[in-house]
């Protein structure tokens, strides 16, 4: 066993976690019972050490495929030889009951000759850390450490090999054998869950419950198979009991294979989230959006003793302090550091101000009118905003070389301020609309002023840099600039060039800034950012209502990014240099970037088909 790609993966999860299966029928990453547990397999960032659930056919010439039941998060993955053809049929019932921590289904077929499998359980609990005790009993085994006990359900012979359990078994046309991996009481053992026939009941409710969710979508344009994966995945990333969204599933995906920059976005990012609720809202899915906006008001409701909020919280609202590193694991395909916690909780970023304040005005728009409660906590943070946007960050990015004026992050502060007002008015909320008005206006004068780089004609990274990034296309689809103004004309030019010439973007792929002009503090190099991509398309098209031809560019650059996206339809954070995923996976960074990308590409080309 090696290190899969990691676009060989899918997930299966039940909005409280996740497990990535391989197209080898090996489950490699999952924490139970929440995002943020630590592992109980972890082979994806140690194939030796970290634990895995494989179940894969002993029969050789194998022909793997791998695809999603249509409109849900089922997971089928096919096994074809020349002496038959079987699958796995993996899924996380859902809804999950009160006081139960879900369960991992695994249910394998014979479909047509025969075919010997093998099964391997052997977990590795707290990211491989804490041993543990394999007992065998009549309907499975336990495996008891002293930070959890799983117990692994089957009628299948099992027998205890190592540290886990292992079995092989035949089964032909029509057969089945299903696996349970699911909590038990410290001590006891574990017992037979359901039978098959229980399991296909769960499998048929499941199933409904996934098509009754994408039913409500009502985006019907181009692309709209890409647009429903895109939300059953941020569906996915969404915790059910409070309503927050984790950035991505996993930890310490690598951004560069063998480079240091591994981060654990197992948590909710004000940013990412805000992101995301906009993204669902524009196509009818407000049900995770009234969800995060009780989270939000929750986190209102804490602000810190200055007024301010965090960059990122816990999906149960608790405050991330401390970064750790696994040194006993190798890292994805060695890639080290292992990190667990995130540093740059700590950061000071002030984009997430404008971020939630323009997610909080489109839920009042499209979604349901909010509290006096929500906006009196509102009020302050856009007060609190006017006090503190003339100081220096780390940015959307989180660099950790040091603090800068990021345009981006004024950018942000001035959409905070800008959203405030709307609604304000819009709700006839009182406000202290005099003091805004000011300050939203030197914002503006200030990014025009210092934010512009007349050597690059283009709007750059921070104020006296001429280094480029990705996120100024944000300037257009916040309403800060026509997509049509000189300057934005120009921005875009410098940014859509190949690297070689000063750009950022690369064979249609866009790099969030060139780590060669910007001193971020880490070393190694980085794949393109998908996000960013999608910002292009998004700037493009907006450009495209005056200049049709960068109305085609967008069409192609938003067809030649869905090509990039994994055999299900999955994105990680970036692309590498072959076309491989890189970062964590999948990302909701990238997802919501496709929704939205494609929303407005879709509106802008109108009902006339490709007439563009």
């Amino acid at each position: 066993m090696a290190y899969q790609p990691i676009e060989n993966y899918g997930i299966v999860g039940n909005m409280h976690t996740v497990a990535l299966v391989g197209m080898n029928g090996s489950i490699d990453w999952f924490c139970y019972p929440r995002f943020d547990s630590p592992s109980v397999f972890a082979s994806i960032l140690d194939y030796k050490r970290g634990g895995h659930f494989s179940i894969s056919p002993k029969n050789s010439n194998v022909t793997y495929k791998q695809f999603y039941w249509p409109d849900t998060n089922v997971l089928i993955t096919r096994f074809l030889s020349q002496d038959g053809v079987g699958e796995i049929v993996d899924f996380m019932p859902v809804p999950v009951p009160e006081r139960e921590s879900g369960q991992l289904v695994r249910l394998v077929s014979g479909l047509k000759g025969r075919m010997k499998f093998c099964m391997e359980c052997f977990p590795a609990f707290n990211y491989a850390r804490d041993k543990h005790e394999t007992d065998i009993g009549s309907e499975g085994a336990s495996f008891h450490s002293k930070s959890s006990s799983m117990g692994l359900a089957t009628h299948i012979p099992i027998k205890k090999e190592r540290d886990g359990v292992k079995a092989e078994f035949w089964l032909g046309d029509g057969q089945q054998a299903l696996f349970v991996l699911k909590k038990i009481e410290p001590g006891t053992s574990c017992s037979h869950s359901f039978f098959e026939a229980e399991a296909h009941e769960l499998f048929k409710n499941t199933i409904d419950y996934w098509h009754q969710w994408i039913s409500k979508c009502t985006y019907t344009g181009r692309w709209r198979e890409m647009v429903a994966r895109s939300a059953l995945v941020l569906k996915l990333l969404t915790y059910e009991p409070t309503g927050a969204i984790v950035a991505a599933p996993t930890c310490s995906l690598p951004e560069g294979i063998g480079g240091e920059r591994n981060w654990d976005y197992r948590y909710t990012w004000i940013r990412d989230a805000a992101f995301t609720l906009y993204g669902l809202m524009r196509i009818g899915l407000n049900d995770a959006a009234s969800g995060f906006m009780d989270w939000i008001q929750a986190r209102c409701n804490e602000l810190n003793p200055d007024g301010s909020l965090n960059i990122m919280y816990g999906i149960d609202g608790t405050h991330i302090e401390t970064e750790e590193i696994l040194t006993h694991l190798e890292g994805y395909k060695g890639s080290k550091p292992v990190r667990i916690g995130n540093g740059a909780a700590t950061q000071l970023q002030l984009d997430i101000y404008g971020e939630l304040m323009d997610s909080v005005y489109l839920f009042n728009k499209h979604g349901t009118p909010i509290s006096y409660d929500l906006w009196s906590s509102l009020r302050k943070l856009i007060n609190w905003v006017c006090e503190n946007w003339t100081r220096k960050d780390e940015g959307i990015w989180e660099v950790r070389g040091g603090k800068q004026h990021n345009v981006y992050s004024k950018l942000m502060c001035w959409v905070a301020l800008d959203r405030g007002i709307r609604l304000a008015d819009k709700r006839s909320f009182p406000a202290d609309r005099e003091k805004w008005l000011r300050v939203r206006d030197q914002i503006y004068e200030e990014i025009i002023e210092k934010g512009w780089s007349k050597k690059r004609k283009a709007f750059t990274q921070y104020y006296g840099s001429d280094a480029l990034d990705a996120s100024v296309l944000m300037m257009p689809l916040v309403f800060f600039i026509s997509p049509t103004d000189p300057r934005m004309i120009d921005t875009l030019n410098a940014i859509d060039q190949p690297p070689e010439k000063g750009g950022l973007v690369s064979n249609s792929l866009v790099y969030r800034y060139n780590v060669e002009e910007t001193k971020d503090g880490l070393i190694g190099e980085e794949g393109t950012f998908n996000i960013c991509t999608f910002w292009l398309i998004e700037a493009l098209t907006r450009a495209g209502r005056k200049d049709r031809k960068r109305l085609r560019e967008a069409v192609f650059l938003l067809e030649q990014m869905l090509s990039y996206a994994n055999h299900l339809g999955l994105y990680a954070e970036e692309t590498g240099p072959s076309g491989e995923a890189l970062g964590n996976f999948p990302q909701a960074f990238t997802h919501l970037g496709l929704i939205s990308s494609a929303f407005n590409l879709d509106r802008a080309l109108g009902s006339k088909g490709r007439d563009y």
